[in-house]
């Protein structure tokens, strides 16, 4: 079945410079345009569209603009909305991350319309330059200037979807539109291991959630993927938590030949500390020949759900670069500057969107829904990698739910 196709919005390359900022200050103390400087970036059009919010560097006359990625917003063929518009409210002062500028003084807005109705076919830029920020816009030499690009981009996905939750074993459809199509079954089991293998000196082994192992096969029946618990999940002393500092791990293999597996990536998650709903986690690829590499971090809400995110995109490169929409900035351009962030192997094998998936809270039937970007998938092993990944991150809300709650008996040896 062919990918869904998908639109990606980018905005970055943030920076604000001004005629006080490139002039020197002879009074020893900081010029007032120094300070910091942060944006919230909305998409107008859209019904329940997220805010991002980004720190914007000061920059003087003689410094280039820093090549960064401040928000994304993506959507499906089918969600694609008429008329959109960025909206970028840039502030002076203290935020937060909940787009809340209370103490932050307002320096000027800026919208850009968007025109989305050839962005499924080819990138399109809608503005790549310079601004002038606040109310005196007509006079761009004694004005605040806002750098800023916005750009689409088409990026197709694979859309994955269980029909069930994971330690039912269900099966997985590929999804396009109304139409689906099984491609994968799980198998959910428990691994005879040796007790010692898990000890800890901390932990009661009548609490450890361990042993948890999910198989993908293929529809011939041949496993293309698993997920293995390879570290138990158990609560910290004195508490009823799993900690960060000793999480639990899962091992994601691929089929190796003759029967054999290969290590591909190992998620650890945890709950989060001061009676926090969040469950934390952190996954990294395993290449063969070099160190783990993260890809990902972040929180999800045990109460609420949420998504499991892989985007390594660092940057918006401009489609009219020699190179065109190559890696939307990734790292994998010589000189990029952002090949460090990802390791220099993986700047090659992963670029821009990578997956998501959806999981749900506590208390609720979570059926994930797994989105691959289809760069990143030349065989059924790939994409049974992520799936497998994506049924690791559903158990993992299970088995860092609180020790003082019990299990469905799915879940219990």
């Amino acid at each position: 079945m062919d990918p869904c196709p998908f639109v990606r919005i980018l905005v970055g390359n943030l920076a604000i410079k001004s005629p006080a900022s490139s002039k020197p200050s002879f009074s020893g103390k900081v010029h007032p345009s120094s300070s910091p400087c942060f944006c919230e970036i909305k998409l107008k059009g859209v019904d329940s569209s997220p805010c991002h919010v980004a720190t914007v560097p000061l920059i003087s006359d003689s410094e280039t603009h820093p090549h960064s990625l401040a928000a994304t917003f993506d959507f499906p063929k089918a969600q694609i909305p008429k008329n959109p518009l960025i909206k970028i409210s840039v502030y002076k002062g203290r935020t937060t991350t909940s787009c809340a500028f209370s103490s932050a003084k307002l320096l000027g807005k800026i919208s850009v319309p968007l025109d989305l109705s050839l962005a499924e076919s080819r990138p399109s830029m809608f503005h790549n330059g310079w601004v002038p920020l606040g109310r005196n816009t007509h006079n761009s030499s004694s004005a605040q200037l806002l750098h800023l690009t916005v750009r689409a981009d088409p990026d197709p996905r694979f859309v994955f979807r269980f029909d069930g939750e994971p330690e039912c074993s269900p099966q997985v459809f590929q999804v396009r539109g109304d139409v689906k199509q099984p491609v994968f079954t799980c198998k959910f089991s428990f691994r005879d291991r040796n007790p010692g293998q898990f000890s800890s000196a901390n932990a009661n082994h009548m609490a450890e959630r361990k042993g948890w192992s999910i198989t993908v096969h293929d529809l011939s029946g041949s496993p293309v993927a698993a997920a293995s618990m390879v570290t138990p999940f158990v609560p910290s002393p004195g508490s009823q938590r799993v900690s960060r500092s000793n999480p639990g791990a899962w091992l994601i293999i691929r089929p190796d030949g003759d029967g054999t597996w290969k290590p591909w990536g190992r998620l650890e998650a945890w709950r989060e500390p001061n009676n926090s709903n969040a469950v934390g986690y952190r996954f990294e690829v395993l290449p063969a020949t070099a160190d783990p590499v993260t890809l990902a971090g972040c929180t999800i809400s045990s109460q609420h759900g949420g998504k499991f995110t892989i985007d390594v995109t660092s940057s918006v490169t401009p489609v009219s670069t020699p190179r065109g929409s190559w890696d939307l900035g990734s790292g994998s351009r010589p000189g990029s500057g952002s090949g460090s962030d990802f390791g220099l192997e993986q700047q090659f094998l992963y670029k821009g969107f990578v997956m998501s998936a959806k999981v749900d809270g506590e208390r609720k039937c979570s059926k994930p829904e797994v989105e691959v970007g289809v760069k990143h998938v030349a065989c059924a092993e790939d994409a049974a990698a992520f799936v497998a990944l994506a049924a690791a991150m559903d158990l993992s809300m299970d088995a860092c739910k609180l020790f003082s709650q019990k299990l469905r008996k799915e879940l219990r040896q």
